[in-house]
């Protein structure tokens, strides 16, 4: 049986040490980071990593989950996550931590490891717009404050909402300005892989090119409108190429953008592995790794 332990904001998912297995038993604490218009938990019963954290806490990995604004720029963003990372330092007694970010996630991780890479070992993203997203470049922002501030109240967050800010920052021009300031792992030429090893921090990432995935799954045909915007292979919302980072495990499983994080409710392609056991060979790499 799982124990989820809620401290400060962080959900922390663990497995009682009598037969718990090991195969995700990481050397640091994975710490999950969700993407714009997040949650960790929407009404107290839908988990933004549906099944993730205890999945990989089953195989005996320390699993964070982190909450931060629904909608601001990877900079503020990263800074709240930054304040829970040192919870989870002074929780655990481990000095970093392997992050994950799923989406714009992705960028706040990314801006982590770079001001503050004494707190990190690893950075994996998914479906992560590295090179912004057009969707982003189209995306009307009248209402977006307003949902931010509804899923924020729906989750119990209190974290300030800035839609405008937080759409802009995920433009391919807006993504540009960050690389220039945040370019650790970055790909030196369009849709390459990025340098896997920087300043001690391993980099890792991969993402999906599906969009109609799942028949069952309403959410499918919205995906399905927005992957109109982009010109290439996209997961609906982030294009292949603009997802990698440093290793790319993979750029082009049978997902769309929420398939990656395994919902909605585990409604996925049933001929791609199924996103637990990506996750969980992942974090089986990082242990490898020594991570």
């Amino acid at each position: 049986m799982l124990t989820a332990l809620a401290v400060s904001g962080l959900v922390a998912f663990t497995s009682p040490k009598t037969g718990c297995g090991t195969y995700t038993k990481t050397q640091y604490p994975i710490v999950l980071a969700h993407g714009a218009a997040g949650f960790d938990s929407l009404f107290g019963i839908l988990d933004y990593w549906f099944g993730i954290p205890e999945d990989l806490a089953a195989g005996g990995a320390k699993v964070y989950v982190t909450e931060v604004s629904q909608f601001n720029t990877p900079e503020v963003r990263g800074e709240q996550l930054i304040a829970q990372l040192e919870q989870i330092r002074a929780i655990t007694g481990k000095p970093r931590v392997n992050l994950i970010g799923h989406s714009q996630g992705g960028l706040d991780v990314r801006y982590v490891a770079a001001v503050r890479p004494d707190l990190v070992a690893s950075v994996t993203t998914i479906g992560a717009p590295h090179q912004g997203t057009q969707v982003a470049d189209y995306l009307d922002a009248n209402f977006a404050n307003t949902l931010g501030t509804v899923i924020g109240l729906l989750s119990g967050s209190s974290n300030p909402q800035d839609a405008i800010a937080g759409i802009r920052s995920l433009t391919s021009a807006q993504v540009a300005e960050f690389n220039a300031s945040y370019p650790q792992g970055l790909p030196a030429t369009p849709c390459a892989a990025g340098n896997a090893l920087v300043n001690g921090i391993r980099y890792y990432s991969w993402t999906g090119t599906g969009v109609l995935t799942n028949s069952a799954d309403l959410f499918d045909g919205a995906l399905g409108v927005a992957s109109l915007f982009a010109s290439e292979a996209n997961d609906g919302l982030v294009g292949r190429c603009s997802a990698h980072l440093g290793q790319v495990i993979r750029d082009d499983y049978l997902y769309n953008h929420l398939d990656e994080v395994n919902q909605i409710t585990a409604l996925v392609s049933p001929f791609e592995a199924n996103p637990l056991v990506v996750f969980r060979n992942h974090a089986n790499r990082l242990k490898n790794a020594g991570l």
